[in-house]
């Protein structure tokens, strides 16, 4: 499994935003689908965020029209534009790969923290 990095967590107040971004060697958003997830502590990995290499996206319910999930003109980096931040998005934020278009994708991210408190 190749490594991808994300970057951008924080701590953040809330109502506050913030951009992760993933990248890594050998990824591309052109043939691969990328995922965010989330985990809090105490609780189950949880599903964020889908971009397909069509410019598809997808939200879970809870960040739908609060996340923005997008990629850069060069087709290696993914965003997750985070706005209007609450203390229940507080949690370690990771990227990955496991679908591909005409490839495989085999990518996965340590995370990168998100708190969200005043």
């Amino acid at each position: 499994q190749a490594q991808l990095v994300e970057s951008g967590g924080g701590l953040v107040q809330p109502g506050g935003s913030l951009r992760l971004s993933c990248t890594g060697p050998g990824f591309t958003s052109k043939q691969c689908a990328l995922d965010w997830y989330r985990q809090a502590a105490g609780k189950e990995r949880e599903w964020v965020s889908s971009i397909t290499p069509d410019g598809s996206t997808s939200y879970a319910d809870s960040v739908q029209g609060r996340f923005a999930i997008s990629d850069n003109k060069g087709k290696d980096t993914v965003y997750l534009q985070m706005n209007n931040l609450k203390p229940e998005d507080t949690a370690m934020y990771s990227c990955s790969s496991h679908r591909g278009w005409g490839r495989v994708c085999d990518f996965r991210g340590q995370g990168t923290q998100v708190t969200v408190s005043s």
